[in-house]
């Protein structure tokens, strides 16, 4: 069974590569999310603030793209990106 995951495509007010996701970011669907990373050249801002659940396939994709992501993240995300080890390789805002 495929885990429901949307991902919205955007730009920022700078010009830089937005994309959205709402839902869960599992082995289901994490290639869905790497095919949108890849397909997004330079700087990308990820919006993972309504993302409820992540596994270590969504960590994989985003070990791969860490030099280029800044992430957005809501409280429920912010430990397992810090203890990951996701914190030190690309740049996560959480809310304050």
């Amino acid at each position: 069974m495929t885990t429901p995951l949307t991902l919205t495509p955007g730009r920022r007010p700078d010009g830089t590569a937005q994309l959205t996701a709402v839902g869960e970011i599992d082995m289901s669907n994490a290639g869905v999310l790497a095919d949108a990373l890849r397909g997004t050249p330079g700087r990308v801002v990820l919006d993972l603030t309504r993302v409820e659940y992540l596994d270590s396939a969504a960590l994989n994709v985003l070990f791969e793209h860490a030099d280029r992501l800044e992430i957005l993240a809501g409280a429920l995300l912010a430990p397992v990106l810090a203890v990951s080890g996701i914190a030190d390789l690309a740049t996560v805002h959480t809310p304050t």
